[in-house]
């Protein structure tokens, strides 16, 4: 009797530690750590007012995706991170997929990419346990879309980068982050506040910005100057 007491309990302690185990952990335990890294690698191609550089891209749900087809419909933020498996991607874009709802209330499509290829990136995604936004791989050409936004660093990843890219094509706010760094929810989502809300004021698709208040603070990162650029009429 004690010998099946036993045995029950390291049944119900193994299940415990399945549960425990989850997908988010998974990822967390099996990332390569890079060390501190040069925060900044690269220069700029592209500028606040420019037109996006268009792209298609594979993706881990295994259809593309193309910058351009959002054109006329949606605001797009595309987010590019160095490479997956490593710790502050793979909690930095976590953080997105909690923070979708805050994407959809600004008519916004958020796109992620690395320049890792579609099974390493789907490894990884379903490591942690799904992302609920498309998930692209500039793997090859290696890096020609990071390249053509001037976020390629010399050693073939990207930056740490977000993009904001209007509904008629034109980029509104660009941030690059050191690369060791995840870049602050809250900025992102005041930048997109604004660009939405700006479209509505121009006509736009008639969606309600989430904000009826324009004027930001500015902070360290220079998001004032960034917004009053990405306000300007058009």
């Amino acid at each position: 009797m004690r010998g099946q007491c036993w045995i029950i309990t390291g049944v119900l302690g193994l299940c415990v530690g399945l549960l425990l185990f989850s997908p988010a952990v998974a990822a967390e335990m099996t990332t390569y750590s890079t060390g501190m890294l040069q925060p900044r690698d690269s220069v700029l191609q592209v500028a606040v007012g420019d037109v996006a550089p268009d792209f298609e891209l594979p993706s881990i749900a295994g259809t593309p995706v193309r910058l351009s087809d959002y054109r006329g419909s949606r605001n797009v933020v595309l987010t590019f991170v160095p490479a997956a498996w490593t710790p502050v991607c793979s909690d930095q874009w976590p953080g997105y997929r909690l923070a979708i709802d805050l994407f959809k209330a600004n008519n916004a499509e958020l796109i992620g990419i690395t320049v890792d290829n579609t099974p390493t990136q789907k490894a990884w995604v379903d490591a942690m346990g799904g992302l609920n936004f498309p998930v692209v791989s500039d793997f090859w050409p290696h890096g020609n879309v990071a390249s053509a936004y001037g976020i390629l660093r010399s050693d073939g990843v990207a930056e740490r980068a977000v993009f904001i890219v209007d509904t008629k094509g034109v980029i509104r706010f660009i941030h690059v982050e050191d690369i060791n760094k995840r870049p602050d929810l809250g900025m992102l989502v005041k930048a997109l506040e604004a660009v939405n809300a700006k479209e509505c004021l121009l006509g736009g698709q008639g969606f309600v910005p989430a904000v009826k208040q324009l004027g930001v603070p500015g902070d360290s990162h220079g998001f004032k100057d960034r917004f009053e650029i990405a306000g300007q009429t058009r």
